[in-house]
């Protein structure tokens, strides 16, 4: 059996801030549209649906952050500021050469830590989580070895 992870989906407000900030991250645009009609909305049950997204990929070409913006139907639920141990999808992990540098230019986007401090686990790794546009919550990894 072949399994391989396609893309994460987050559904935000602004799609072009959630796409800068990404970016800067280190992904890229892959593609935008706009995608509707019947057969969208019997994938995910939502009946007639208008939703404009943004296809991110990650440098390495494995991975993909699907960001959508409905137009239709309007947004239901808002779990931007759940905490980090809410039930239901949560963050995006992202491993990253250099976090301090990483958090610079992230923090040019409205990024900020959720704790005080970037935490070192032992001499493995220094992780942080951050909160991005829309209360977007991420965590960034660097590896120390």
């Amino acid at each position: 059996m072949s399994l391989r992870l396609d893309n994460v989906g987050i559904v935000v407000e602004d799609l072009t801030t959630a796409i800068d900030f990404f970016r800067e991250l280190g992904l890229e645009l892959e593609g935008r549209t706009t995608v509707e009609g019947e057969w969208a909305g019997r994938v995910t049950g939502l009946g007639d649906q208008r939703v404009e997204i943004a296809m991110m990929r990650t440098p390495d070409g494995h991975g993909r952050l699907e960001l959508s913006r409905f137009i239709a139907p309007h947004v239901v639920a808002d779990h931007r500021s759940a905490p980090v141990n809410a039930l239901g999808y949560l963050r995006v992990m992202f491993a990253v050469d250099d976090i301090d540098e990483t958090l610079v230019r992230l923090r040019k986007h409205g990024a900020q830590l959720v704790s005080s401090d970037v935490v070192q686990y032992e001499d493995a790794y220094r992780l942080c989580y951050v909160r991005g546009p829309e209360g977007i919550l991420i965590g960034l990894a660097q590896e120390l070895r």
